[in-house]
């Protein structure tokens, strides 16, 4: 039986990666297709899928939220839950070959997920000034 802590604990990690997926699809990805030269295909991906304009437009609110989520993740996955391994409050005991499985899941979920966030921060605020300033110096 999966206690509440463990449903929460799969939840977040769900949540902060598909907010990441949801920062890279609307903002980072577009703007990097357009900058190796693939804006036709931008513009047909937007034709197909509209609701990208429209998450676009709170690109900060969207990067803010998703960063919180990966952020509280992190903190729950080094800082909270080998304290409650210690205090042996978690559901399974430690030496459970399915909580080392659950928990080695949840730090690849959760790497992927921060990833692909700086990489969709990387493309979505430094790309652009640094390709400005590099311009202004050549």
């Amino acid at each position: 039986m999966i206690d509440a802590v463990e449903r929460r604990t799969a939840l977040w990690g769900y949540v902060s990666l598909f907010s990441s997926f949801g920062t890279l699809l609307c903002c980072a990805l577009p703007t990097l297709l357009v900058f190796v030269g693939l804006g036709a295909t931008v513009a047909t991906v937007l034709t197909a899928a509209p609701w990208l304009v429209a998450l676009s437009h709170y690109k900060v609110w969207v990067f803010a939220v998703a960063g919180g989520l990966i952020a509280s993740n992190l903190v729950y996955l080094y800082a909270i839950a080998p304290r409650l391994r210690r205090s042996n409050l978690e559901a399974c005991a430690p030496d459970d070959p399915t909580c080392g499985a659950a928990f080695r899941f949840s730090q690849i979920v959760l790497w992927f997920s921060a990833g692909v966030y700086g990489l969709g921060f990387f493309t979505a605020y430094v790309l652009g000034p640094l390709l400005v300033w590099w311009d202004a110096r050549h």
